[in-house]
């Protein structure tokens, strides 16, 4: 029964949506009162509030910044707190050694020791930006005063002209490290130290800007390496202060010789060869600057590269990268089954991914763009191996066709130990996003928020198994009655969902890739119930490889352990293979028609659930027969 009330709609273009749907009246309320917690930053006052409303305009879905929301326990709740333990204890003195000794100062520690063996420039900028984001987002006192005292440390290694002895790839970070330390941790010295580095970087950086090409070899990143990704974070200093310096230089580093391969068309034949995350990270300089000056043509090109991405270069993960590049759409993705065992560098490209996809949600309010996140989230950075001691950590994922095993890097302190803790700081601010109408619920995992609408302060948690289990559950506390719309993201792949209200069905059709809105006169205590049943599905590598394929279910991708010898036949559908997959006691785990009992090994489990060193095999050429190895 539906109760008269309740409105069920179903939301996915930007005309499906409510535009300026942000309450300006609120937002720049919330811009003044942070100018004036600015410190050197409040002089811009006047400019940021003007720039925000036009700002706002372009803006449908706003996530929540990092602010009222937790994560509830889960894999990936603990996974988020053992990487705030690990950077929580590395040393100080480690972290600081190679500034203080560059500068002349007493270093006790000791260098970090791989790509930090030097000094951790590579990773400082993006450490501090994690730690930033995260003790705001957990009202982290250690976190944040860690990150506070790295900041009045290195300060003191800075050159009186603002040079941090870095090249562009880990200015660029620390650009956004000192942004995020006064945006979220309230640091009061990073405008200033912010300010002098750039004005350094503008007299001081190699303007060369050679593109980069997929030949030769050493052109893939570009001249100087990786230059293009410099605009986003000086764009976002300009938004945060109101600075024309930072919009001018960020203006410098733009990359419309890439960016404009993709103003047409989702297939251009000239996009290859060059390096996946850096490329893909690009894209959120091109989203700044379209916030910045709605340019439409900029929005365009960003959803046209997030579609060549998704049709011709993502593994059913949603990686991408083999050999972290950009391969040419002719099947070179499938047969990179077979030659490469660095098929996604895992850490980077979730992290560039997270962004494109974040900013992408927030600038058409379509519901299509969390698919990508949902995916990556279990089966990217959410499958990878934790950092442990002496910065060990995951790098590649190896989908290669005959067997793969996940392994640490070779090398430790890499960026993607910079990256890996940005991407599982990301997690909090992309569960949920709201509107001046409402409430957007994007990812499907036990966590609580808690926001402010229609003058009252509401808390929904979510409670769930999820993907395991196909049933969400959450409740609504309030105050007094609030009138406002509650929207569930239906997954592309989703088919049958259903929604219940305080235990009564809601008639509600559910098409694939569609926001479902419940807009009704909510009470603290009810109770909403999201059913996703989960089926498995063959998922073709690309076009030209039909049968070779991975076993997904519901988002997340299965591999067959494979300790035994048995190299078994994928069915030729979807409907013969969730026949052929048979749940065991385990609710995450499978086993297949005819295994025999000794070969518990055999079974297809989460891609996320294997460990170190344990053989699996995810990709299968369904035309092969049971063969031995």
């Amino acid at each position: 029964m539906t109760r008269e009330s309740d409105k069920i709609t179903f939301r996915e273009d930007p005309s499906d949506l409510t535009k300026g749907n942000i309450n300006r009246r609120q937002f720049l309320g919330t811009v003044a009162a942070a100018s004036v917690a600015l410190g050197p930053w409040s002089r811009s006052t006047k400019s940021i509030s003007s720039a925000a409303t036009t700002w706002d305009s372009r803006i449908m879905l706003r996530p929540f910044d990092y602010r009222g929301v937790k994560l509830g326990r889960s894999r990936w709740q603990q996974q988020y707190a053992s990487a705030r333990d690990f950077y929580l204890s590395v040393s100080n003195d480690d972290i600081l050694h190679g500034f203080r000794r560059a500068a002349g100062l007493n270093a006790p520690g000791a260098p970090l020791g791989g790509w930090a063996g030097r000094d951790s420039s590579v990773i400082f900028g993006q450490w501090l930006q994690a730690m930033a984001r995260t003790s705001q987002a957990n009202d982290d006192t250690e976190l944040r005063d860690k990150a506070t005292f790295l900041v009045d440390e290195w300060a003191k290694t800075l050159g009186a002209d603002g040079n941090p002895r870095m090249r562009h790839y880990p200015w660029e970070k620390l650009v956004g490290g000192l942004s995020d330390m006064r945006q979220y941790a309230g640091h009061g010295g990073a405008p200033a130290l912010l300010e002098k580095v750039v004005d350094w970087g503008v007299k001081a950086l190699d303007r060369t800007r050679t593109p980069a090409a997929n030949k030769p070899w050493e052109l893939h990143s570009g001249v100087p390496l990786e230059w293009y990704t410099l605009s986003e974070n000086l764009y976002r200093a300009h938004q945060l202060t109101g600075n024309a310096k930072y919009k001018e230089f960020g203006d410098v580093w733009r990359y419309d010789a890439y960016w404009n391969k993709f103003a047409d068309n989702s297939a251009p034949t000239n996009a290859h060869g060059v390096h996946a995350y850096s490329h893909c990270n690009s894209f959120s300089g091109a989203a700044m600057a379209y916030l910045i000056e709605g340019d439409t043509r900029l929005l365009r090109i960003m959803e046209n590269f997030c579609d060549f991405l998704q049709d011709s270069q993502c593994y059913a993960t949603g990686g991408y990268g083999p050999a972290e590049r950009y391969v040419i759409n002719d099947g070179a993705l499938g047969e990179s089954l077979t030659s490469r065992l660095d098929s996604f560098e895992a850490p980077c490209c979730t992290w560039a991914a997270f962004k494109l996809a974040r900013y992408l949600t927030m600038f058409t309010g379509q519901s299509r763009y969390g698919d990508w996140i949902e995916r990556l989230l279990y089966n990217g950075i959410g499958a990878a191996l934790p950092i442990v001691e002496n910065g060990k950590h995951f790098y590649y994922a190896n989908y290669h066709l005959g067997a793969g095993m996940k392994v640490y890097s070779r090398n430790n302190y890499t960026c993607c130990s910079g990256t890996y803790f940005q991407s599982v700081a990301e997690y909090q601010n992309l569960i949920y996003f709201k509107d001046e109408t409402g409430l957007y619920v994007n990812l499907y995992l036990s966590s609580e928020v808690t926001w402010e609408t229609v003058g009252r302060s509401i808390r929904l948690t979510q409670q769930t198994d999820y993907p395991e289990g196909d049933t969400i559950a959450m409740r609504l506390e309030m105050a007094g009655p609030a009138n406002f719309s509650l929207n569930l993201r239906v997954p592309g792949w989703a088919a049958g969902v259903s929604v219940k209200v305080n235990g009564e069905a809601l008639d509600v059709p559910a098409p694939p890739g569609r926001w479902a809105s419940i807009h009704r006169t909510w009470r603290g205590g009810d109770v909403v119930e999201m059913t996703i049943p989960l089926h498995f599905r063959r998922a073709p590598i690309d076009r030209w490889h039909p049968n070779r394929v991975a076993v997904v279910r519901g988002p997340v991708v299965y591999a067959q352990q494979i300790v035994h010898k048995h190299l078994v036949s994928i069915p030729p559908d979807d409907e013969a293979l969730n026949e052929w997959l048979v749940a065991t006691d385990n609710p995450a785990v499978f086993r297949y028609a005819g295994q025999e009992q000794s070969s518990q090994r055999d079974d297809f489990m989460p891609f996320y659930r294997f460990a170190e060193l344990q053989s699996y095999r995810m990709y299968f050429d369904s035309a092969l027969r049971n063969v031995l190895w």
